[in-house]
């Protein structure tokens, strides 16, 4: 997701953004045929993408393609001109990058997609709550904090070391993977848990989907908005309100504010000055996005069409980006 996911060699993905850079027309120069978006990985960067690049080709007449690649290549190549917009940056888990490119000139932030987002220790509700429909008893009732959990290991037990509880980390090429480690040591809970790290996002959602579906124990590191948050009812356990020295202590608060932006190569506005525009104005919510997402779990949608689907249900949003004519145009491709 936010982190460095998806990765593809670096040869390759060099490779690549050259042949995108030269076929398109992209770099410094005025003229530009071919609109790249920047591919890192995650479902909703890619029904982001799937609106933006359908209002761009059936609304301004461009061609559009994406690149894929891990978040950092993928932002080198919207630095370098390679990629042109990138629609969906978690910027506080590329703060030094992200702002170093901001500085240099190099990426221009045209605006906030969404800032409402969340991440952190994530409990099925049902562990507190219970759920009557599928006969769960409430199992930690009194659990609502991250230093709970340190009384509660037999809810959510090592299936590999009986004696202890397991709690999920991101993969362990995650940026986030070391602030997780952080926090479990700092909240004292090597004392009753094993920290786990999967191999993969894939992992993680697989362990996720059987403890929910056999009404099980589970607790570990998740994000939001995701296709998993919209589809199934989870709770993200509290920690102190954000504090910058106290997290860069021992992280012993919840995560920093995470702006999600959307940000072009400085050189697009004047490229494609129109199409900076409606992305100027390019604003939704961890809701919205999550509405996308929940097509693809419940309908078994790909990105493209849970983005055409949420066209469809969200026509007075995204009309409103755009001015009439061009909407117009565009609701007559949908």
């Amino acid at each position: 997701m936010k982190k460095t996911r998806f990765g593809v060699s670096l040869v390759a993905t060099i490779a690549l953004l050259s042949a995108c850079g030269s076929d398109s027309g992209n770099g410094d120069g005025d003229d530009i045929s071919v609109i790249t978006f920047a591919d890192a990985g995650w479902e909703s960067l890619r029904i982001h993408n799937a609106i933006a690049q359908f209002i761009v080709e059936e609304g301004y007449g461009y061609d559009t393609e994406t690149t894929m690649g891990s978040t950092p290549i993928t932002v080198q190549g919207l630095r370098d001109g390679d990629i042109n917009v990138y629609m969906e940056i978690w910027t506080d888990n590329i703060r030094e990058l992200y702002d170093e490119s901001i500085d240099s000139g190099e990426i221009i932030e045209v605006s906030m997609n969404f800032d409402d987002n969340e991440q952190g220790f994530y409990v099925p509700t049902y562990v507190i709550e219970g759920d009557p429909d599928r006969d769960i008893e409430p199992m930690a009732p009194d659990l609502q904090r991250v230093e709970d959990l340190v009384n509660y290991p037999d809810v959510f037990p090592d299936p590999e070391d009986s004696s202890m509880g397991r709690i999920l980390n991101a993969p362990s090429d995650w940026a986030v993977y070391e602030d997780i480690a952080m926090k479990f040591d700092s909240y004292g809970l090597e004392e009753t848990f094993n920290l786990f790290a999967p191999g993969s996002d894939a992992g993680m959602v697989t362990d996720l989907v059987r403890a929910y579906e056999d009404g099980e124990g589970w607790v570990g590191y998740y994000w939001e908005p995701t296709g998993i948050t919209a589809q199934y009812d989870l709770t993200l356990l509290e920690e102190d309100e954000y504090d910058e020295e106290q997290w860069e202590e021992d992280r012993t608060t919840a995560f920093p504010p995470n702006d999600v932006t959307v940000a072009v190569n400085q050189h697009l506005p004047d490229q494609a000055p129109e199409v900076v525009e409606f992305l100027e104005n390019y604003e939704t919510s961890s809701e919205l996005t999550e509405a996308a997402l929940a097509y693809m779990e419940e309908d078994g949608l790909s990105e493209q069409e849970a983005a055409m689907r949420w066209m469809e249900e969200y026509q007075d949003i995204w009309t409103s980006w755009l001015p009439d004519d061009i909407a117009q145009d565009v609701l007559d491709a949908l």
